[in-house]
């Protein structure tokens, strides 16, 4: 979407004479029908003049074409400022610029990602070349005017209010990538800039790219499908095998034909494979020229991913296709052809952070002609999870939507042990099976230990022998922030003192791939970093949050010792609900161990009742 686009004769006039902060506001709210904050404006103000003299410095033609806060398609991220016109070989190009007002950064570990203030505090963001270079990504893969014309595209970052330091920690070797495909320039680059602009655009006749641009239909082009593609084949990963099969040519088959605006559920508990399901089909939908999106709400799972596919520095091509669930508020009607959402249990409502909408089902169901949702209700562990059949069955019948539901049964998780799966629903009350007391299947590696340490040697032990191994636990221990000395997992939070037992909680440095670092198994991860994801052992620490009243034959959950203030909030006053998620969080841990799971429990009532209901105990 255009938000503001003028010649570059006018948008100089507009600068000139102190207008273009208030025409890019009209022109904003016009087209959002909401207002701009104020320290946003005084942004335009800013940045624009500076652009304004990089501009005239360039002696670019004045028919060069301008856009400013252009919306990208099916997104909610705004470019700051395109430059479009012809080179001195007549060929069609535009220039991205992303403009910064920062006056310091700071290097991190991560790929794109830098330290600097913004809101008055230092928070993490993606370096300038980066984002430029994303946009830059985005319209090459998916503007079909560009992939198919003859539409060149270049990027860059210009930072006019930042000195250049030596060393520049904006320049470090771990953003070369970055920087050499969209060049940064800071304050004394003017002339730089000035000449980029010439060379590249500098014949103007940019008015009629600026169409090309806006007109392009967002669809992935044939060279992205190509590259998916070659992903998935021969990636053992994502081989679908028996009823996984069956399920994911009957949603294709769906997709492909249908007329109207469809849904199609997918419901199946832990180890049915919703997630090779789900993977495969983005793929497939992609090879048939639908304008397909993977959505995922949990960031760890949509990461890992995404490097489970790709090692290199392609994979930055995929996080197009790989998106969060919060980010498809206000999009357009039928926008994709296609969604499929994985983890859709863990949809929001408007009580979620940082997001502007409503309810993310409605959304989703909104901008897709087709909405693919893959279920597992006994994994809705916070308040504002809303991702229900009942709920999602609701949103079709609002949208007239045909609706399908399918259901996964076949275990390939716990070496195909149903029957561990079905003892869970039971010790848990989370529903009446027939694994009452346990199951017949001698394959899946089942312990339950008396000590966290001998818990912790075992998990460390099968990682050493090549075995992907990590530590979990419910949220039943403080989680020390950075600025308690905390950034990289330096705090042993989880402190089991009368085990002299301590281990850090995950790396925030890490973030979102904790479950595929090689520090990983040296530290506990909590359920956001491991829901949707495997291993080949899991090592479960349950903490004082769960306990068991003896008397009773019943579960609660203890307010105080229960760290996780979002997953608690508003539920003071309801037991039983709070209860509930806590018993789908450990459920949910104790179903990511493909061999086996190796459990501690710090509530010695909780140990007796969970014994009693095994046959026979394993340690």
């Amino acid at each position: 979407m255009i938000i503001y686009q003028n010649t570059i004769k006018g948008f100089k006039f507009e600068v000139e004479e102190n207008l273009i902060a208030d025409s890019v506001e009209r022109d904003f709210e016009e087209k959002f029908g909401r207002k701009v904050s104020p320290s946003e404006k005084s942004s335009w103000q800013n940045s624009l003049s500076f652009m304004e003299r990089v501009v005239r410095r360039s002696a670019v033609a004045d028919d060069c074409g301008v856009l400013i806060e252009y919306n990208l398609p099916t997104s909610s991220s705004r470019i700051d400022f395109i430059i479009t016109g012809h080179d001195a070989n007549s060929r069609k190009n535009f220039v991205i610029i992303e403009l910064k007002q920062w006056q310091t950064a700071s290097e991190t570990h991560k790929d794109g990602v830098v330290l600097t203030y913004l809101g008055h505090d230092e928070r993490e963001t993606p370096h300038p070349s980066y984002q430029a270079y994303s946009y830059k990504s985005f319209l090459q893969d998916y503007n079909q005017n560009i992939y198919e014309g003859e539409i060149s595209p270049f990027s860059c970052a210009y930072l006019h209010n930042y000195k250049q330091l030596d060393p520049e920690p904006l320049m470090a070797e771990i953003y070369q990538t970055y920087v050499l495909d969209s060049p940064i320039y800071f304050q004394e680059d003017c002339q730089k800039l000035a000449d980029f602009l010439k060379q590249h655009v500098g014949q103007g006749k940019g008015m009629g790219i600026l169409y090309e641009i806006e007109s392009g239909k967002i669809r992935p082009s044939k060279k992205l499908i190509e590259h998916v593609s070659k992903m998935f084949k021969g990636n053992q990963e994502f081989v679908l095998i028996d009823t996984q099969k069956v399920a994911y040519e009957t949603a294709l088959d769906i997709a492909k034909n249908s007329q109207v605006k469809t849904i199609v559920i997918i419901k199946g508990g832990p180890g049915t494979g919703k997630s090779v399901i789900s993977m495969n089909l983005l793929g497939g939908l992609l090879k048939q020229g639908l304008n397909s999106i993977f959505i995922a709400p949990n960031a760890s799972f949509r990461d890992v991913m995404v490097q489970k596919l790709a090692q290199d520095v392609t994979k930055k091509r995929l996080h197009h296709l790989f998106k969060g669930s919060s980010g498809f508020f206000e999009v357009p009607l039928n926008t994709y052809d296609v969604a499929v959402v994985d983890e859709a249990h863990r949809l929001k409502n408007q009580k979620a952070y940082q997001y502007r909408g409503f309810n993310q089902i409605e959304d989703i169901v909104q901008a897709a002609k087709v909405s693919i949702f893959f279920v597992d209700e006994n994994q809705m562990i916070r308040p504002d999870d809303i991702g229900s059949i009942v709920e999602i069955k609701r949103v079709g019948q609002d949208f007239n939507a045909d609706v399908h539901v399918m259901e996964l049964t076949t275990q390939f998780r716990c070496s195909g042990a149903e029957g561990y799966i079905n003892w869970l629903d039971d010790i848990f009350h989370l529903k009446e099976t027939a694994n009452f007391d346990g199951w017949e299947d001698g394959n899946f590696d089942f312990k339950i230990f008396d000590n966290p340490n001998e818990l912790r040697t075992s998990i460390q032990e099968k990682q050493s022998q090549g075995f992907s191994s990590r530590i979990v636990a419910g949220y039943a221990w403080k989680w020390s922030s950075p600025k308690e000395g905390n950034p990289d997992g330096e705090v042993q939070d989880v402190d089991i003192s009368e085990f002299d037992f301590k281990m850090p909680w995950n790396s925030r440095k890490v973030g979102t791939t904790w479950a595929i670092d090689e520090e990983g198994v040296n530290q506990v991860g909590c359920i956001h970093t491991c829901q949707g994801l495997e291993f080949d052992y899991v090592g479960v620490i349950v903490g004082r949050d769960l306990r068991f009243n003896a008397d009773k034959l019943e579960y609660y959950v203890d307010w105080a010792s229960y760290k996780d203030s979002s997953g608690k909030k508003g539920l003071k006053n309801d037991p039983e609900k709070l209860t509930l998620l806590v018993k789908n969080i450990y459920k949910t841990l104790m179903t990511r161990g493909i061999k086996g799971c190796y459990v501690f429990f710090q509530d010695s009532e909780v140990k007796k009742y969970v014994e009693s209901r095994l046959k026979t105990r394993a340690v």
